[in-house]
């Protein structure tokens, strides 16, 4: 069975709380939940954490495990060329990186605008709260068919 990492940066572990008119009302187990029963034989391995350092070890350690990743990278996405960078080492080395985001960033403020995480990603889903994410898994999947 292959694993695939969903991994989600700052803030998103306040899911449910945090401006649920921008980011909805459902919760990081929600989505867990969501995942897992959409998964059709992928091992969902949810993480979040509000450490860039933690953030890209799990992407070094997707390279190593030869694991596809799922990257909300949140608030770093508009700014941490060292998480582009660990990012870029995993679609370098032939895996899957989608790069999601629940709410749409081109609608929002204009600091928000500019990712250094889609360069390097494989695609982006945005703006389609918990649907992005959902729809990232179903291309994971078609693609380790």
């Amino acid at each position: 069975m292959s694993t695939v990492l969903i991994l989600n940066g700052p803030n998103l572990g306040r899911l449910g709380s945090r401006e649920p008119d921008v980011y909805g009302s459902g919760t990081l187990d929600d989505l867990k939940a969501r995942l897992e029963a959409e998964a059709s034989g992928l091992t969902i391995d949810l993480r979040q954490t509000d450490d860039e350092a933690t953030l890209i070890g799990w992407l070094h350690e997707a390279v190593d495990s030869k694991y596809p990743v799922i990257l909300n990278p949140a608030a770093f996405t508009h700014y941490s060329y060292a998480l582009s960078d660990a990012a870029k080492l995993v679609t370098a080395a032939g895996l899957i990186l989608i790069e999601v985001h629940l709410s749409n960033p081109h609608a929002r403020e204009e600091f928000r605008h500019t990712s250094v995480i889609s360069a390097v990603a494989t695609g982006t889903i945005a703006g389609l709260g918990f649907d992005s994410y959902s729809l990232a898994l179903a291309f994971v999947r078609s693609r380790l068919g």
